[in-house]
């Protein structure tokens, strides 16, 4: 997928939201929660090259499965991917 096509006051503003919802409490959160899940696993010898901690599966999973929008367990609307992962473990 590539770049958004938008017009500078366009993208001004997407750029204000983008911040806005990055620095929300929840996502300080979790991105500390993250660092410190890969000094963690770095430390104990773990190969999580090219992985992203998920925080609904609390593993760490490729990149691409984490970007799929994954869900709790408990909710219904996950993905047919996260279904058949959470299967499996």
């Amino acid at each position: 997928m590539g770049k958004q096509k938008l017009s500078p006051k366009g993208a001004a503003d997407k750029k204000k939201r983008d911040l806005a919802a990055a620095n929300t409490p929840d996502r300080k959160e979790k991105r500390a929660d993250s660092q410190m899940k890969r000094r963690e696993a770095i430390k104990d010898g773990k190969d999580i090259k090219g992985k992203d901690f998920d925080h609904n599966t609390r593993r760490f999973v490729s990149m691409a499965f984490n970007r799929g929008g994954t869900q709790a367990k408990c909710k219904p609307d996950g993905t047919k991917q996260e279904k058949k992962q959470s299967r499996r473990a």
